[in-house]
């Protein structure tokens, strides 16, 4: 891919909690933003908190959620937005409703171990999940089923942020700047 032509482009960055996923996007949407490009940022976190208080962590719950996320990234596509998704999206049902509703889609698996994410896990989320505080937890008692053909693949597990960036950004075509 290359940003000769930017206009519209939905990156879909998908991963366990705790993958990295929102720490990448971040760092990407400044570092193309200092390069003057139209950026925004949706994280599943904040989509949640705004977009869908009311829903909960069942699969139709998770997919209506998806839906909402689709729909705003199709609204900033249209104006020619660069929109980085950072959502775990844990069902490929989903990441492939995602592909066919925005024209310019890029799949970004953010592979991290499972050791690594719970390592990671500041809110103590992969615990509560463990100890079966947390129904439906993506990783532990609801599954993750892993891109089959992502167009890139990060392996946030052994890289740093920095690096998963640099890599998301050279794939794309971008300069990555210095840290």
């Amino acid at each position: 891919m290359n940003l000769s032509h930017p206009a519209g482009l939905t990156l879909w960055l998908t991963g366990l909690s705790g993958a990295g996923k929102s720490t990448i996007a971040a760092l990407a949407a400044e570092q193309l933003r200092t390069q003057g490009l139209a950026v925004e940022w949706l994280d599943g976190d904040e989509l949640r908190r705004h977009l869908g208080q009311e829903l909960g962590f069942s699969r139709e719950d998770r997919f209506e959620n998806i839906r909402r996320a689709v729909y705003v990234a199709n609204l900033l596509s249209r104006q020619g937005i660069i929109t980085l998704v950072s959502v775990i999206s844990p069902y490929r049902e989903m990441r492939d409703y995602a592909r066919m509703q925005l024209p310019r889609f890029a799949e970004i698996y953010v592979d991290c171990p499972l050791e690594v994410c719970e390592q990671r896990d500041v809110k103590g989320l992969y615990a509560k999940a463990r100890r079966g505080e947390i129904a439906a937890f993506t990783g532990i008692s609801d599954p993750y089923e892993i891109p089959e053909q992502p167009e890139l693949t990060l392996l946030s597990g052994q890289q740093s942020p920095s690096q998963s960036t640099a890599l998301l950004l050279e794939w794309l075509g971008a300069k990555p700047t210095r840290q």
